[in-house]
């Protein structure tokens, strides 16, 4: 009871913070409106004026007129208020920046009416501002596959970071304002602010980080020239609060350990303009995070206070030590997000856990206990076995054919990979046919007590969760394929609870996990 009170009071807890969170960010899209009875700052663009834009590209972060550019354009009637796209095209990359060097793009936005023959002469104009952004990453390539059969040498095991291009840029304009209140102005525009002699804000423009995703980023060829896709979007003050926030916080996550894969996850989570749908989005990850570990803790108490092992299918707990490695092995080849390989590493330490519980192994003395299993427990075993029997018929030579397949037809990235992937794909492919015989258990004994139930409600919550998720977060197919698996195998042992209700006079269900 005092246990339960616990998970409550932590749970609610918890609920309560992330509910505050969520509001804090539902405040960024609602600023303080500027009354008459105070000072206001005026913003530029809310009188609609006529702009320009000048974009040009420089290997070169130096200020002024020490610009060394390679390629200047320009939109004299530039329109700020729709979303736009243009190409640059024909850009001769110098040697400098084939050679593992940098790019930027300068960006200058400035009224219309102000005449600019070259681009040095909007140095000298009071009106302008500008944001640059860094086109070249410095990443370790992606890793090539070919057919192992055929031979051949893939150029992607060079594990050394070589630069690459950003193929497509975005950059946002705030629009939708149009004045701020003297003292009460966002902390985080503050370094951003440029005012006129008028005591006008000039207008924000910045780069639109939240798109820059790693798969728009290209290796530097010595192809002659490249084209650079930018995109416009204009802003709302409540996006561009997010996107600074959300860039700071993940300047700061970097110095524990996320790689810029993780980053780019989060990316896709916060890149949503809809306020609401982003407020539901953090909200159903929070409830996952939180089942997770609701589920982790009464799987663990379970299995730790269990004693007896009738009723459970010891070759279901092996089958899921054996595939999570599995899982965990193949989603740290295909270099997947740390938010989906950290789970998968958590889960694998207790699937192991489990075996040596119920193999009774012995870690002081490195050697497994003699069992002295009851009638029943025997009778589990028998029906285990039976169940596995008929199984293994199927089940065998399915993945031994589709392994053989996938050598003959598929590109793999080394013999390691060829091996994890068809494993893994027998287990994404048929490992809730493994599940069958915990099934067949439950339906000759007509029980379900002996099962983890409050672990695997939780899990069920999980699993709902994760179909949602399997489109937000990027993730190998196959892996987004067993999120929906997973929905069958549990809507069948909910079928069996329904159908096999815990009798509390028979006397090994009298200690349930109800």
């Amino acid at each position: 009871m005092l246990r339960s009170s616990f998970s409550i009071i932590v749970s609610s807890l918890f609920l309560c913070y992330i509910s505050y969170s969520i509001y804090g960010l539902a405040k960024l899209f609602f600023p303080p409106s500027c009354s008459s009875k105070e000072l206001c700052l005026n913003y530029y663009l809310s009188k609609q004026p006529k702009m320009q834009l000048w974009m040009l590209l420089s290997p070169r972060n130096t200020p002024g007129k020490l610009l060394d550019i390679i390629y200047s354009s320009s939109v004299h009637d530039f329109d700020y208020n729709v979303p736009s796209e243009r190409t640059l095209s024909d850009i001769s990359l110098p040697s400098s920046t084939k050679r593992n060097g940098t790019l930027f793009l300068i960006l200058f936005f400035l009224p219309q009416k102000f005449n600019i023959k070259k681009w040095n002469d909007i140095l000298s104009n009071p009106y302008y501002v500008q944001t640059r952004i860094p086109l070249t990453s410095y990443q370790v390539p992606v890793t090539s596959t070919f057919e192992l059969l055929k031979g051949g040498k893939s150029i992607g095991h060079n594990e050394r970071p070589v630069s690459h291009l950003k193929s497509k840029i975005g950059f946002n304009i705030l629009t939708d304002i149009k004045s701020f209140p003297h003292n009460d102005f966002p902390a985080e525009l503050y370094p951003y602010i440029e005012l006129t002699k008028e005591s006008e804000i000039l207008p924000l423009i910045h780069h639109d980080f939240l798109d820059d995703r790693l798969s728009n980023l290209n290796p530097i060829m010595e192809n002659d020239t490249v084209e650079i896709i930018m995109k416009y979007s204009p802003i709302n003050i409540g996006k561009l609060r997010l996107m600074l926030q959300t860039q700071l916080a993940f300047d700061s996550v970097r110095k524990y350990g996320f790689s810029d894969k993780d980053i780019d996850q989060l990316k896709g989570i916060f890149a949503d303009t809809n306020i609401y749908l982003l407020c539901i989005t953090l909200f159903v990850a929070a409830l996952h995070l939180l089942f997770d570990f609701l589920a982790i803790k009464n799987d663990v108490i379970f299995w730790k206070k269990q004693k007896t092992l009738v009723g459970l299918s010891l070759k279901t707990v092996l089958w899921r030590a054996f595939s999570q490695i599995v899982i965990f092995l193949y989603l740290l080849d295909e270099q997947t997000s740390l938010l989906v390989l950290g789970p998968a590493a958590i889960g694998t330490m207790i699937e192991l856990w489990k075996v040596q519980k119920v193999l009774a192994f012995d870690w002081r003395k490195m050697e497994f206990r003699k069992l002295e299993l009851t009638d029943d427990e025997k009778k589990t075993r028998l029906l285990d076995a039976e169940g596995m029997y008929y199984l293994s018929r199927i089940l065998y030579p399915i993945c031994t054919l589709g392994a053989l397949y996938s050598l003959f037809y598929e590109h793999h990235k080394s013999w390691y990979s060829w091996i994890i992937h068809s494993l893994v794909n027998g287990v994404y492919a048929f490992g809730f046919l493994f599940m069958l015989p915990q099934l067949f258990i439950n339906y000759k004994l007509k029980s379900v007590a002996h099962l983890p139930w409050r672990s695997f409600m939780y899990k069920a919550f999980n699993t709902f969760i994760d179909d949602l998720f399997a489109f937000i977060i990027t993730m190998p197919t196959a892996h987004r394929i067993a999120c929906f698996r997973d929905d069958f195998v549990f809507l069948i042992y909910l079928y069996q609870r329904w159908l096999y209700p815990v009798d509390k006079s028979r006397f090994e269900e009298r200690n349930t996990d109800d």
